[in-house]
C-alpha cells in the first residue's frame, strides 16, 4: 500500500517515536511510506525508503492548513496515494480536507486526553479513529466515530532486561517533551525535600526538550538542587538511559498512555508514575501510582526508592504491551479495509 502519514513536527515526543517505529515497520514489509511534518531533529531516524516532505503542518492557521491540503492532495492524485494518516489535531484538519479534496479514506490516531475544543470538530469525519488507549477513547467518545477502537503502542519485540546499578548515587530519569503537562516540577521539589532532609546520593536525569526547559533549569537552581540535575536535551540511546538510571519517573498531569514508560516496565526498570486512567491500563501496583503533582506523595515514593525499598521490577498487565510488528499488523488491517471500502464507492 502507499500510506501518508502527517505530523506537525518530528522533534522528541511519544507521537513522533510512534510515527517513526510504524512507518520503519511499513516499509520493511515493503509499503511505501511517506511522512509529512514541519520537520526536526528526530527526522533522521527514519529508514532510507521513507520518502520524507516538509510542509508547515505544525502552524493552527486556517489559511495554511488548507494550503497544504491542497498539496497534499495533488500529491495523492498524481502519485497515487491510497491512504492518509493523521496524528495530532492540526493534521487531522489537514488530512479532511485532502481526503476530500483527493477522495481517499483517511484516519487518525488520538495519542492523548485533549481539550474538547472546536479543534477536535474534524474526528467525527475521519473514517476510522485509533486511540492509543481506552482513557483516550472514553474521553474522546462524543467526538469520535463509533467504530473507533484502542491499538496500544508498539515497543520493540527484544529489549534488555535492566539489572540494579551499583554505586552510591541513585539515578531518576525521566523522558519527552518538557511542558507543564509533563510535572517535572514535581519531582524537582520533591527531590529539594529530600535534600533538605540529607537524602543527597542522587542525580535526575530529564532527556528531552521543549517550551518549559528553562523555566525548569530556573527552578533546580531556586531550589539549590541544580548540580544533582542534568539536562540531556534529545537523545537517541533511551533503553541506554533506562538501563543505567535507578528509576523512572513519569510524573504527567495528563497522559495519553506514557510510551517510555511502557517500555521501562518492559525492560523491568522500577517506576513512578502519576495515578492516571491511562496509566491505570498498566495495571502496576498501587504504591508505584501516585497523585499528580501531589509533592507529599512524590516525596516519600522517591525517599522509599532511594533507600532501596522499591528497587524491584514492577509488576504489570503484559497484554497491554504490543510489539511493534503486532501494532503494524493491526493498523495495516485497518488500512486495507478502509482502502477496500473506498474501492467499492
Amino acid at each position: 500500500m502507499k500510506i501518508i502519514h502527517i505530523l506537525p513536527e518530528l522533534q522528541i515526543g511519544g507521537v513522533e517515536r510512534h510515527v517513526i517505529d510504524l512507518s520503519n515497520e511499513l516499509v520493511g514489509r515493503g509499503h511505501e511510506i511517506m511522512v509529512i511534518s514541519a520537520g526536526g531533529q528526530m527526522e533522521r531516524q527514519l529508514d532510507s525508503k521513507v520518502l520524507v516532505r516538509h510542509l508547515p503542518v505544525h502552524k493552527k492557521n486556517p489559511l495554511t492548513g488548507f494550503y497544504s491540503a491542497v498539496k497534499i492532495a495533488r500529491w495523492i492524485r498524481h502519485e497515487r496515494w491510497q491512504l492518509i494518516h493523521a496524528h495530532s489535531r492540526v493534521p487531522a484538519w489537514i488530512a479532511s480536507w485532502a481526503s476530500s479534496l483527493a477522495r481517499v479514506p483517511w484516519l487518525y490516531t488520538a495519542h492523548a486526553v485533549y481539550s474538547h475544543n472546536l479543534g477536535l470538530y474534524p474526528l467525527k469525519r475521519a473514517d476510522k479513529v485509533i486511540c492509543v488507549s481506552r482513557a483516550v477513547k472514553d474521553d474522546l467518545s462524543e467526538y469520535i466515530p463509533a467504530n473507533s477502537q484502542v491499538i496500544y503502542n508498539g515497543l520493540p519485540e527484544s529489549v534488555p532486561h535492566w539489572r540494579p546499578l551499583g554505586g552510591d548515587t541513585a539515578v531518576i530519569l525521566a523522558v519527552g517533551r518538557l511542558t507543564r503537562l509533563k510535572g517535572i516540577d514535581t519531582v524537582l521539589r520533591a527531590l529539594a525535600l529530600l535534600k533538605q532532609e540529607g537524602i543527597c546520593r542522587w542525580k535526575f536525569v530529564i532527556v528531552g526538550d521543549g517550551p518549559q526547559k528553562r523555566a525548569l533549569e530556573e527552578r533546580a537552581a531556586g531550589l539549590d538542587i541544580a548540580s544533582q540535575v542534568e539536562f540531556t536535551g534529545y537523545r537517541e540511546d533511551i533503553i541506554e538511559k533506562l538501563l543505567n538510571c535507578s528509576c523512572y519517573v513519569l510524573p504527567s498531569i495528563s497522559e495519553g498512555m506514557g510510551l517510555t514508560l511502557m517500555l521501562a516496565a518492559k525492560m523491568g526498570v522500577p517506576v513512578l508514575a502519576s495515578d492516571l486512567p491511562a496509566i491505570c491500563e498498566l495495571t502496576l501496583e498501587r504504591e508505584k501510582l501516585l497523585p499528580p503533582a501531589e509533592i507529599s506523595a512524590w516525596t516519600r515514593s522517591l525517599r522509599q526508592i532511594l533507600s532501596g525499598c522499591l528497587e524491584v521490577a514492577p509488576k504489570f498487565d503484559e497484554s497491554v504491551l504490543l510489539t511493534e510488528a503486532q501494532m503494524a499488523g493491526k493498523l495495516l488491517a485497518i488500512y486495507q479495509n478502509l482502502n477496500d471500502t473506498y474501492a467499492e464507492k
